[in-house]
């Protein structure tokens, strides 16, 4: 299909497979499909594009909306019911308690006209939250062609691999459909597929294989690199707009924008800072680090336990030793001495990282010690992904 080429790229081999599997609308499908792939890597817009394209009757539904049992198979019931409506026809809202009652109530929708002789596609978007729901529903989804006797399937779309998913009480088999990352190759042609009518693709192309030469290293992620580069064109096409420069002066584009690139460096994956205030701070020429709740060490990605560990670093460095108990005892009584650090544990990274550094000598005979050297700013910021209020246990702010 032509149409569906231009629209979905990098993704031929996924698109085919996906098309074996659905068949003709009145063949019955795969009862159940499973898809993973690391995040922004086209498991949903693939899914949603092809669905749409073919015309095949499907609902779609997000598992982090819908977060209970209930949410969750009225969502899926009554979208079904609106796509097997007539138009034009009100119908009632249909409530479901039940797994059982889903099962009733499905059958009964599916006996529409319109929804005859053709599968009927149930996508699950974010599909490892079912996993915090009742142990039954996985399964039973896995089973619903065969436990409602209709030519349906069900579509699960996840981060996760289906071994990490799979119920311990056995289950039946999903078909599984692996979606790789996407490589400099595939990024490079899918952001040059988005140039603006008034420039040459030629042009944009170039404005691409810079961006992705400062970013590659650091994000693979196509949102957050579609989200820089619209961000940052205007400013590679200023001296084109003002005469200094023509689309083929790539030397004198590049050292305009270099600057402004460093910049976005520490704004990578941070949503703290919004489109507007970039586009505020690349006018104004000013240091990153001064707007509220960022600091020179944002972008930096630690790992969960690391981050309570630089967290106890930092009221450690802060807090005098005598306000301990205050903070963290309910009952001041003596307590035996714990060492914060055992004797083979390192903490390398962070040092590594400078957020912690190294203080007195490594000849120590109790261990070395460390003093951490990030701004409040920075430990706010890190201490709200733990959603830990840090402001409560500092000695300053009593």
């Amino acid at each position: 299909m032509p149409h569906l080429e231009n629209t979905v790229l990098c993704r031929e081999s996924q698109v085919s497979t996906l098309q074996s599997l659905f068949g003709e609308r009145h063949h019955f499908s795969f009862p159940s499909i499973f898809i993973y792939g690391h995040t922004a890597s086209g498991k949903t817009y693939v899914t949603q594009t092809l669905l749409k394209t073919l015309e095949l009757p499907h609902v779609f539904v997000n598992c982090v909306e819908c977060f209970t049992l209930r949410l969750l198979l009225e969502q899926i019931l009554n979208k079904l019911n609106h796509l097997s409506s007539s138009e034009g026809e009100c119908s009632t809202q249909i409530t479901c308690e039940t797994f059982n009652d889903f099962v009733r109530l499905f059958k009964q929708i599916t006996k529409a006209e319109s929804l005859k002789d053709q599968t009927v596609y149930i996508v699950l978007d974010k599909a490892e939250y079912l996993r915090d729901m009742e142990a039954y529903l996985l399964p039973g989804f896995l089973r619903l062609q065969e436990l409602t006797d209709r030519n349906v399937t069900v579509i699960f779309l996840s981060e996760i691999v289906w071994e990490k998913f799979r119920p311990n009480t056995g289950c039946f088999e999903p078909f599984v459909l692996y979606f790789p990352d996407y490589s400099i190759g595939n990024l490079q042609k899918i952001l040059s597929h988005d140039h603006p009518p008034e420039y040459s693709a030629d042009f944009y192309a170039a404005y691409i294989n810079i961006l992705l030469g400062v970013f590659y290293t650091v994000c693979r992620d196509l949102k957050e690199l579609r989200h820089l580069a619209v961000l940052n064109f205007p400013k590679y096409c200023e001296p084109v707009v003002k005469g200094e420069a023509s689309e083929r002066d790539t030397r004198k584009l590049w050292r305009n924008i270099e600057p402004h690139l460093k910049k976005a460096m520490q704004t990578v994956y941070l949503r703290e800072i919004s489109s507007s205030q970039w586009e505020k701070l690349q006018k104004d020429d000013t240091d990153p680090g001064q707007l509220k709740g960022l600091s020179a060490y944002t972008h930096v990605e630690l790992p969960y336990y690391s981050k309570f560990i630089l967290i106890a670093a930092y009221l450690a460095s802060y807090n005098p030793a005598r306000t301990d108990k205050r903070f963290f005892l309910k009952h001041h009584g003596k307590i035996k001495k714990t060492n914060f650090l055992k004797k083979h544990e390192k903490i390398t990274s962070l040092v590594t990282l400078q957020l912690l550094t190294l203080v007195g000598h490594d000849d120590q005979l109790d261990g070395p010690k460390y003093k951490c050297t990030v701004s409040l700013d920075f430990i706010r910021a890190i201490a709200r992904t733990v959603n830990f209020d840090i402001i409560k246990y500092l000695y300053d702010f009593l």
